[in-house]
């Protein structure tokens, strides 16, 4: 008998042997020497004849909101940094604009903004023109909320006139700040007025353009547009761009409230519009009435001849006010012709001028910490101070002086001294007769005493500290114009009399000063040299270079990254 096991092992080998030779099913397609993983059947996909995928998955969904939640975000950071950006920077103007136009305190906060654009748009840089109805418009919309009751003009009174039409308000109860601003704004409407005294609107595309180009019965010759602009207006559907300038300089003289200086330089610039209209007698008529002005509050009797307005030498020294509206008075004159009149009145303020007392001079004692003030801008005091500019708003400007004092013989005065000497020398030279070289001599002498006075000022302004930098500004101003006007008019009368003597000596015959040996070695012909006044054409192109050097550097600002912390 077998062993156990060895029946086993028989048994499992004839079960084999009579099972067909089927090859198993997973082992069909394997490659049994591959390594890679075998592709079992039951456990594929089944594909079916209709294929249907899931492309928006759950992962996919969740990649797909975080990816808009982050471009959201993303734009959010964005915007918002640009949008602060725009902020920022339009704080910083408006507050740049602020110190340089002030404008009062007790406005409202769209008042102020209006008026700081209307009075920053005749002296932006970044602009080729002035853009007038821009000036305007703002201008007249700060001018009609002040007026307004609910807005800014609570406790106005109107003024009326016998016909029960408004001339003017009551202004007194109002604060000084309010007053000034009120001033500044019916100021600066009349001057954009009289810019746009020749301009008329387009009532249906509210396009504003010059009345020689209208189209219609009263303008048969049309100048032709600008390129790019828009199309001609009819004349019927045009009217006036602005108010007249008479309304605002009228409003100003009925307005009770406003001192007797801010009324004479309104009635100076009404009578300087109305001598550019070629209106002069009615221009001379604002005149003495602005004159009137400067004396209102002096004496009954006035310090001048009504008869000739020439000033009386006396004891008691005219005031700025008086100084001013004669001047312009002999101008006028002057411009109309009336040049007997206007030269004593010239030579009668020059002699007041020149009779002013000359400003005191200021004892100040320095000490160790204004030497380091004056010395470094990193110090504790410049750093308080430029924490308080910026921290604090700007104060109001102090309130100009009314001009009724007489003025010291200051920068500013001596440079006013000098523009007198070029109106003298101006009329002196303009009037004198064609032969009459003496008289055109003198008035070169008073141009050329104009032009060194002028330019001894200006270098003095410019090598001395600013002290009050306004009073400076305006001084340097001055004599700026008079330094150039007093250029422009000594090269005019140089060059005129220098012309002439090129033709006198162009008439007279040609001497020959070698004798009859000049004949064997030329042609007999002496070399013209020029005269006086050629050589005087040179001196003067020299003096120009120095003077432009003088100008440049009267204009220049503060240099280096530490002037701008200077408290």
């Amino acid at each position: 008998m077998q062993p156990p096991r060895t029946l086993l092992r028989r048994l499992l080998v004839l079960r084999a042997s009579r099972s067909p030779s089927i090859a198993r099913p997973f082992t069909r397609h394997t490659k049994l020497d591959s390594r890679v993983r075998p592709q079992i059947p039951f456990l594929s996909v089944p594909l079916a004849r209709n294929q249907q995928f899931r492309y928006l998955t759950t992962e996919r969904k969740r990649w797909l909101a975080y990816e808009v939640f982050l471009g959201i975000k993303y734009t959010v950071y964005v915007w918002a940094i640009v949008g602060f950006s725009v902020v920022c920077y339009w704080s910083v103007q408006q507050e740049w604009l602020e110190r340089k136009y002030p404008t009062p305190h007790e406005w409202g906060f769209l008042t102020r903004l209006r008026f700081r654009l209307a009075k920053w748009a005749p002296d932006r840089t970044d602009t080729p023109t002035i853009d007038w109805v821009l000036v305007g418009n703002y201008a007249k919309n700060v001018l009609e909320r002040l007026e307004d009751e609910k807005v800014e003009g609570a406790g106005l009174q109107p003024n009326k006139t016998e016909g029960a039409e408004l001339s003017g308000y009551d202004i007194t109860a109002k604060s000084e700040p309010w007053r000034r601003g009120y001033y500044e704004a019916l100021m600066l409407c009349a001057k954009a007025a009289e810019h746009l005294d020749d301009q008329v609107v387009d009532k249906k595309r509210r396009f504003v353009f010059p009345r020689d180009q209208v189209l219609g019965p009263s303008n048969p010759n049309p100048k032709p547009i600008s390129h790019g602009s828009p199309s001609a207006p009819h004349e019927k559907d045009c009217e006036r761009a602005y108010e007249s300038p008479e309304t605002f300089y009228n409003k100003i003289l009925a307005t009770k409230g406003f001192t007797p200086k801010q009324k004479m330089d309104a009635a100076l610039e009404y009578a300087s519009w109305l001598d550019f209209k070629g209106l002069s007698d009615a221009s001379e008529q604002v005149y003495e009435s602005a004159l009137a002005l400067a004396t209102e509050s002096s004496s009954p009797v006035p310090p001048y001849d009504p008869q000739s307005f020439v000033l009386h030498d006396a004891t008691r020294q005219p005031s700025s006010n008086l100084l001013t509206a004669l001047t312009a008075l002999a101008t006028h004159k002057a411009r109309s012709g009336d040049v007997a009149t206007a030269l004593p009145i010239l030579l009668s303020i020059l002699r007041a001028r020149r009779s002013l007392p000359s400003p005191k001079p200021t004892q100040t004692t320095y000490t160790e910490s204004e030497e380091a003030h004056s010395s470094s801008p990193w110090t504790l005091q410049n750093i308080v101070g430029i924490s308080k500019r910026l921290i604090l708003p700007p104060a109001y400007p102090p309130p100009p002086d009314d001009g009724n004092s007489p003025p010291v013989r200051d920068a500013k005065e001596l440079c006013e001294e000098a523009g007198l000497d070029l109106y003298i020398g101006e009329i002196i030279y303009t009037s004198s007769p064609s032969g009459s070289r003496s008289s055109r001599e003198d008035g070169l002498a008073w141009t050329r005493e104009a032009v060194d006075l002028a330019e001894e000022q200006l270098h003095k302004l410019n090598t001395r500290g600013n002290a009050d930098e306004a009073s400076t500004a305006a001084a340097k101003k001055t004599c700026r114009e008079c330094l150039s006007s007093g250029l422009e008019n000594w090269r005019t009368m140089v060059a005129r009399l220098a012309r002439e003597e090129r033709e006198r000596g162009a008439k007279e015959p040609a001497k020959a000063s070698g004798g009859w040996l000049v004949g064997l070695w030329g042609d007999g012909k002496t070399e013209t040299t020029g005269g006086r006044w050629a050589a005087e054409e040179k001196v003067l192109e020299e003096r120009t270079r120095r003077v432009l050097e003088v100008l440049e550097e009267s204009e220049a600002p503060k240099a280096g990254f530490g002037s701008l912390f200077w408290a």
